[in-house]
């Protein structure tokens, strides 16, 4: 950010305004923060914050997380399970797989949880879609994913994902890696603003699309608030809200205006320095300002061919606003934005909670996120841009492989599954198990923070060295790379 300096500055006098501010203090109030300002550092010597260059070289630069709030079916999605047809309307009891509630028969690490909110579902419920062999590899994937599903060649899937929170708390738990009710930590795209230096400095760095709850609103939490995502709307008639003058502005006149707005803010800052709050603040003004001119261009859909257009579906009503999310995506990237964070069906619980009805819930879901998505890879593979940029595939928890009433299935902790392509993630491959029915995974297991790791690894991050004095981290909290799926 710009600083005001007055020619005191320069000769290296106390400049008379600080020195005012600093007499309101009282002499006591100056030496007490001389002392704990020498205290702060003497006692974080060994310390110093992210210069913006990566740990290690990086096989990515930027992130497109798609978030299906809800949470979809494993079973139904990527991992499927006949075994669940094949005895569907009977009791878990009456299978060969009994046991799969039995923890003495699982695995020693097992998520730590009542399955579905202390609720048994113990009636199997058909899988609702057929699934077919797709790509070189073969894998499996549900018939509600085609466009998906023809990529598969560029995609690891991941089937042994679990979590803890049996609630939709769940969402910021996988964006965080913390149960909702323990302290706050940061989310994956803050540290990764955070740990990176800006590869476009007139675009944000982390941006959030699409309506997010209010237990997931927060990213930056102890990082600052100028490590928040920043909310953006995809519309190409209003490609930036509040962002046009009521009145018309030439640019002249808008760069004395900013100038004299910059100078302002340079005051501010003397008299609440070290305020996170206010300097996040000034910063986004200015950013602000720089989005006017970038953002419109970004979201200039009429810059595409009517082939990639048709491609992302924007010709197709049930799809048309996640494909304009996701060539926004790809745009974004393009230009240098960092991490993308994209929400699906957001409000209240979320779009994918089917705990009836899933038959209808899943197939008009699947068929608004798939082909955008389907186009998202392939679009990027052939700019050259897949190679740097991580796409993920996430949800919160899976559903039951037991029936809740008579067509729905509740929430599901003990496994799921989520897939991730590009950026130096291996195509064409499986990773983890869940047991014959899908209640519980039991190869490969791993906690969301995992993929955190994973993704950062590939970023060129070591999570350990953004530590902050004073905020120790847990080991899960860290996650470990999951290098099985990394090519």
């Amino acid at each position: 950010m710009p600083h005001f300096c007055s020619d005191e500055h320069v000769r290296g006098h106390l400049p008379r305004r600080t020195f005012l501010a600093d007499m309101g203090m009282g002499f006591t109030g100056m030496a007490l923060g001389a002392m704990l300002n020498r205290e702060a550092l003497a006692n974080n010597a060994a310390w110093s914050p992210p210069n913006g260059l990566p740990h290690f070289a990086p096989k990515a630069k930027s992130v497109i997380w798609l978030f299906m709030n809800g949470g979809v079916s494993h079973m139904e999605s990527f991992d499927p399970k006949p075994m669940i047809t094949k005895f569907g309307g009977k009791s878990i009891k009456e299978t060969p797989y009994a046991d799969v509630q039995n923890p003495d028969k699982l695995a020693k690490e097992r998520a730590p949880v009542p399955d579905a909110n202390g609720n048994q579902r113990n009636v199997l419920f058909p899988l609702q879609v057929g699934y077919k062999k797709h790509g070189q590899s073969g894998i499996e994937v549900s018939d509600w994913f085609p466009h998906t599903a023809r990529n598969i060649d560029k995609i690891s899937i991941v089937r042994s994902m679990w979590t803890t929170d049996s609630n939709h708390g769940a969402q910021t738990q996988f964006h965080t890696g913390r149960h909702m009710l323990d302290p706050a930590s940061p989310t994956l795209g803050a540290w990764a603003h955070y740990g990176l230096g800006s590869l476009n400095d007139n675009l944000p760095q982390f941006i959030s699309i699409g309506t997010r709850e209010y237990w997931n609103k927060k990213d930056g939490i102890y990082l600052g608030p100028a490590h928040d995502a920043v909310p953006l709307r995809i519309d190409p008639t209003n490609p930036l809200d509040f962002g046009t003058p009521e009145r018309p502005f030439g640019k002249k006149a808008q760069a004395e205006g900013f100038s004299l707005v910059e100078r302002l803010n340079a005051l501010s800052g003397i008299e609440y320095p070290n305020d996170p709050a206010t300097a996040a603040r000034i910063a986004s003004y200015e950013l602000a300002f720089r989005m006017q001119q970038s953002v419109p261009n970004v979201i200039d859909f009429s810059q595409e061919s009517e082939e990639t257009k048709n491609l992302y579906g924007l010709n197709l009503p049930h799809c048309k606003e996640f494909g304009q999310q996701l060539l926004a995506a790809r745009r974004f990237v393009e230009r240098g934005v960092r991490f993308i964070q994209i929400q699906h069906g957001g409000g209240g619980a979320g779009a994918w909670d089917a705990h009836s009805g899933l038959k209808p819930n899943h197939t008009k879901l699947a068929l608004a996120v798939d082909q955008p998505i389907g186009a998202l890879l392939e679009d990027l593979d052939r700019r050259g841009l897949l190679d740097e940029t991580i796409v993920i595939f996430a949800t919160e928890f899976g559903r039951t492989p037991g029936s809740q009433g008579s067509d729905g299935r509740d929430h599901h902790p003990f496994a799921f599954s989520v897939w991730m392509a590009g950026g130096g993630i291996k195509g064409g491959y499986v990773h983890g198990a869940t047991d014959e029915l899908g209640f519980h995974a039991v190869e490969n297991r791993h906690y969301v923070t995992d993929i955190h790791a994973t993704i950062l690894k590939q970023l060129g991050l070591d999570s350990r060295q953004l530590e902050i004095p004073g905020r120790k981290r847990l080991a899960i909290d860290h996650g470990t790379p999951i290098d099985d799926i990394i090519a």
